[in-house]
């Protein structure tokens, strides 16, 4: 790309961001933002609290989603762990899950079904 292109190219980017920056200048909802803030730092100065002090006056060890249709954190059952017996060997594996060497190898040597009505 030529200098003088990549010049144009970064005049018009820039005059996007400008555009976009103006635009959000005259926001009101971002003006409301900028206020609560200004306030809230003020607030903060007078009585010599950090956000951690803010916090702990909320009773808040973490801060709220600002959404409150979040759904809330749905967590995995924890897996139970399988014992195999081999009747030809007598070796006993302990799993919680089909990734084990020994259970792989009795399976393709015996196959699933087999291996699986092995759990005791």
């Amino acid at each position: 790309m030529s200098r003088l292109a990549e010049f144009r190219r970064l005049e018009e980017q820039l005059a996007r961001q400008l555009a976009e920056l103006e635009n959000l200048k005259n926001d009101r909802d971002l003006k409301k933002e900028i206020e609560f803030e200004e306030k809230l730092r003020e607030l903060m100065r007078e009585y010599d609290m950090g956000l951690s002090d803010i916090k702990a006056v909320l009773g808040e060890s973490e801060p709220r989603a600002r959404s409150s249709t979040a759904a809330p954190q749905q967590t995995r059952r924890a897996r139970r762990v399988k014992r195999y017996t081999n009747p030809h060997t007598g070796e006993t594996v302990e799993t919680k899950g089909g990734n084990h060497k020994v259970l792989k190898a009795w399976k393709q040597q015996y196959g699933d079904k087999t291996v699986e009505s092995w759990v005791a």
